[in-house]
């Protein structure tokens, strides 16, 4: 959906009081990171209360694909967002490890992590997450059932 469309899920939701995380996804190496702060910024205004973020996951059967759209579209940028993946995945196209595949490891994904950090202290986003209200919880009726949003 288009990002006002997203912003006024947002708004809905936290009037609603629902507590709402922005995901911030997929961060694209030298071509959407410098999107991050004015997207944060955003959804804070909206009412988001946490943010996190994913950095462009490029599983096997993706890389290829997704290179050959950046050698359409972005030919200049191609060489340079790949290289910055790898050197976030330890050197690999791809990582799945654990704990890293969303973030990253390495100079440039700690550069996103601070940045993305600092963004969301200025902006007052809360250093820790939110606890969740396991109580509210209630098993559907009967299996299959959908659970209420309100």
């Amino acid at each position: 959906p288009h990002p006002q469309k997203r912003l006024a899920a947002i708004r809905g939701l936290a009037e609603a009081g629902v507590p709402v995380m922005a995901i911030v996804a997929p961060i694209i190496p030298s071509l959407n990171d410098h999107e991050i702060e004015a997207i944060l910024k955003a959804a804070r205004e909206a009412g988001a209360r946490e943010a996190n973020y994913v950095l462009l996951r490029l599983p096997r059967e993706l890389d290829g694909l997704v290179s050959d759209w950046f050698s359409e579209h972005y030919p200049g940028r191609r060489d340079h967002v790949f290289s910055l993946l790898t050197q976030a995945r330890g050197g690999k196209s791809y990582d799945a490890a654990w704990g890293t595949r969303m973030i990253g490891e390495g100079p440039y994904a700690d550069l996103i992590r601070r940045r993305f950090a600092l963004a969301k202290k200025r902006l007052g986003y809360p250093e820790e997450r939110l606890r969740q209200r396991t109580d509210l919880f209630r098993r559907p009726e009967k299996p299959g059932d959908q659970l209420a949003l309100f």
